[in-house]
Parts: structure tokens; C-alpha cells; sequence
């Protein structure tokens, strides 16, 4: 459920929204636009049939969001997120686009291929440092000496970094060299790496799984802004069908679907 209120609410009137919905046993997501202020109320919504939410100062309407996902959904927030890493703005009307290799393999690589992607027009350097392989004889990435070499070449072409993040414990450590963390297509379902994402400071690039349906890429988005951090890239990187000359199969109709049904912004790969 949402309670709209008029923008120019004083902050002591939201408050006493927010303290009485505490009260009952919720948890209050605030976003405050422009010309109003939402309060994204988590939980079981029954029990405030009771309240006369509408006889609070400030408050213009209440809705019920009927979707699995909350505060993802466009009734939750009817304008578009805007994601600021450095001088780089994601969400608005410039395309950016972020390019490198898969994986970081040494140096001279990196930093050549920083120095193309800067060139290209090119705003953010991609490069995995922990690599997620299909089979375990291939080579799974340098570890931090491959996020050390990633943070130099984008520190040294002025470019913003993003890179793979694998599991809760690499979490700390990546956070120290990426300026965006990213999620891979297996682990998009991890929900334990999910939650804990969500209660750090940078933005957060969620790929779509490879057999995921859209409600379920929300709803792995919804477990990261459940913790907090409203800075969520979704990623539409194709899904597995049975076509097998392709690796995958690009759904480019999730784009504008996506579009209507959320307000994070959305990256193709």
C-alpha cells in the first residue's frame, strides 16, 4: 500500500504517519518528489482498514498496489529513478553506455582496453575480476589483483567502474575498487546476496537471469530496495531459449514492458 501526500507536508506530519504505521508492526519506504511525497508501507496492509489514514494532515490519497512487487512498481513511484556515479547521470535522457572485457587477465589488456573504450565515448569501464564459469577449468578471474588493475585503469582514463560482485564476502572488498556493483544473471536469485547489497551505498546493476520471467527480476530487485538502497540498474542480458546457435536469446521486448511496469532504469548487454 501507498499514502500519497501533497509535497509541501510539513516533515513532523509525515512523521506521525510513519510513527503510527511503526506502531502497527510496518516497515515505511519514503520518497519524496517534487509535488508529492509517498510512503511505501511493507507488510500485511489489513490491519489498517481501522485507521483514518485520509483525517491525517497532508495526506491526498491511498492506494493499494496489488503487484508482488512494491516498491519497484510504478504506483509506488510514477517518475523515473535517476542514478548518479561520479559526473555520469543513468536513468535520464543520455544513453550510456558502459563497455570492457569480461574478464580483467593482466594489465596490459585492462588498461589498452580503457584507453578504447574512453576514446569510443564510452562513460563506464566493465571487467570482471571474480568470473562465475560454466566450467570449473576455466579461468574464474584474478581475485583482487584483477579489481586493483580494473580501479587503476578507470582512475587513470577518468572513467567509473563496474564490476561483479559473487557472494556476501566479496562484498566489503569489491565495494573498496567499484564504483557499481553488479550482479550476474546466476546469482540474480541469490537472495542472500541481495539483502545484503541492499544495505550499502552504491548503486547496484541487477542482470536478468537466464530462465527468469520479468516479475521475478523485480522481485529480486525489490529485495534490495527492501534494505534500503533505492540505486538499482536492472539489466536485460537475454534469456535461454531453444535456440542453441546463439548463447542467448535477446528479449528486447522486456525493454518498454519494464518501462511501464517500474521506475528503475534498465541497461541491455
Amino acid at each position: 500500500m501507498i499514502i500519497v501526500m501533497n509535497g509541501k507536508t510539513d516533515d513532523a506530519d509525515v512523521e506521525k504517519i510513519v510513527k503510527k504505521l511503526n506502531e502497527m508492526g510496518h516497515e515505511v519506504h519514503v520518497i519524496r518528489g517534487e509535488r508529492r511525497i509517498v510512503l511505501g508501507v511493507i507488510g500485511d496492509v489489513e490491519n489498517l482498514a481501522s485507521v483514518p489514514f485520509y483525517a491525517f494532515k497532508g495526506v491526498e490519497e491511498i492506494i493499494r498496489i496489488m503487484k508482488p512487487y512494491k516498491l519497484a512498481s510504478r504506483e509506488f513511484k510514477d517518475f523515473n529513478t535517476i542514478i548518479k556515479v561520479k559526473d555520469i547521470t543513468i536513468g535520464g535522457k543520455e544513453v550510456i553506455v558502459m563497455a570492457g572485457p569480461c574478464v580483467v587477465e593482466n594489465e596490459k589488456q585492462i588498461f589498452e582496453t580503457a584507453q578504447q573504450v574512453k576514446a569510443s565515448g564510452a562513460k563506464i569501464l566493465r571487467g570482471g575480476a571474480f568470473k562465475p564459469r560454466t566450467s570449473p577449468y576455466s579461468f574464474q578471474g584474478l581475485g583482487e589483483e584483477g579489481l586493483k588493475l580494473l580501479a587503476q585503469a578507470g582512475k587513470e582514463t577518468g572513467l567509473a567502474v563496474v564490476t561483479e560482485v559473487m557472494s556476501v564476502n566479496q562484498i566489503d572488498l569489491v565495494a573498496e575498487y567499484t564504483d557499481i556493483f553488479q550482479v550476474g544473471a546466476r546469482n540474480m536469485q541469490n537472495f542472500v546476496l541481495l539483502k545484503e547489497l541492499g544495505k550499502t551505498k552504491k548503486p547496484i546493476l541487477l542482470k536478468r537471469g537466464m530462465a527468469a520471467t520479468i516479475e521475478e527480476l523485480l522481485l529480486s530487485a525489490e529485495y534490495i530496495l527492501t534494505q534500503g538502497n533505492y540505486e538499482v540498474i536492472l539489466c536485460e542480458r537475454g534469456i535461454r531459449t531453444f535456440e542453441d546457435y546463439t548463447r542467448n536469446t535477446l528479449d528486447l521486448s522486456a525493454i518498454p514492458a519494464l518501462k511501464r511496469l517500474s521506475h528503475l532504469p534498465i541497461i541491455v548487454d
